[in-house]
């Protein structure tokens, strides 16, 4: 009879095991999450201070910065944990949660980009019915819906992953608890658990894709139909930042989870976990913030009035 012993704690590889490596991480990583708290929390803040980004768009925007700062902040501090110190065992539990966390936040955002596709739209197509279309309960059931959908593709994944049998190693290889890096430890029957990641992920993307390039198809021909030149560059700067994130996200997302667990490799997986789940979190603000006259605006305001008040204070 085989024996089985079961895991209470996973191992985190990590990266690199290369010592002179871990210094260098370490700075990266912390550089990257200080900006990408900064960055995140700065435009929600931002958008709340100013009424005149009180509109769909920014709404969806304060959101996907809030999805950001969340599935960063799920990955981010335990890697730099390791990397500091060398604490690499996670256990059972809380691999399990960092694993439901990100996978909730990685799923909003999917949607969450969809969204912002049809309200741009909303915005270029119908721009004398936008304040209709757009309506505030229709942005909430958008956001509401985007996070239910996050929650429930969470509990699915980590419920169907974490109820297998898990005997012949606990060394995970990678920097967290990513569904396929946790996926390929487990001793029991996996053809299902990689079918259903494969559906699942191909579903969640492919929904989202869909009504994102119908939604830019409809916007591009609507382009094609303007006659100045001024609204050509007017429709395709109030979608420029949207389509730098789309392309970004489902780019990693597509070359990580529409595959088989086969055809996997542990170190090319890692390098671009490393994109999607760190990097892309900090991007997001800085492109939105570097290519948006009004969060510029908005910035130069909120410093303005920062300085008057330090200088009243005086």
């Amino acid at each position: 009879m085989e024996n089985k012993t079961e895991v209470t704690r996973f191992v985190l590889l990590g990266l690199s095991s290369a010592p002179e490596l871990q210094g260098l991480l370490c700075i990266m990583f912390t550089v990257i999450y200080l900006v990408t708290l900064v960055g995140n929390l700065g435009m929600i803040i931002l958008i709340l201070l100013d009424s005149r980004l009180h509109t769909p768009m920014y709404f969806f925007l304060s959101n996907l910065s809030l999805v950001d700062f969340g599935y960063s902040s799920a990955v981010t501090p335990k890697a730099m944990a390791g990397l500091l110190i060398g604490d690499k065992f996670i256990s059972y539990n809380a691999c399990a949660a960092q694993m439901f966390f990100f996978v909730a936040f990685a799923t909003v955002e999917n949607y969450l980009l969809a969204s912002m596709a049809y309200d741009r739209y909303a915005a270029v197509c119908r721009p004398l019915h936008y304040t209709t279309t757009m309506t505030t309960s229709v942005c909430a059931h958008l956001a509401i819906g985007s996070y239910i959908c996050g929650l429930l593709n969470a509990c699915f994944h980590v419920g169907d992953i974490f109820s297998l049998t898990f005997c012949k190693s606990n060394t995970v290889h990678h920097f967290f608890c990513d569904v396929p890096a946790v996926l390929a430890l487990s001793c029991s029957e996996k053809h299902i658990s990689e079918v259903v990641l494969v559906f699942l992920s191909s579903f969640n993307v492919s929904f989202a894709l869909l009504v994102i390039l119908i939604s830019y198809l409809f916007i591009f021909v609507n382009i094609l139909k303007m006659h100045s030149a001024q609204g050509h560059q007017k429709a395709l700067s109030t979608c420029a930042s949207h389509l730098t994130t789309v392309s970004i996200f489902y780019g990693t997302v597509i070359f990580m989870y529409v595959q088989p667990s086969s055809s996997h490799s542990m170190d090319t997986d890692k390098v671009a976990s490393v994109f999607y789940a760190v990097v892309i979190p900090m991007l997001n603000p800085v492109v939105y913030s570097l290519r948006n006259k009004e969060v510029k605006s908005a910035f130069k305001k909120v410093v303005e009035k920062t300085d008057i008040s330090i200088g009243l204070g005086f």
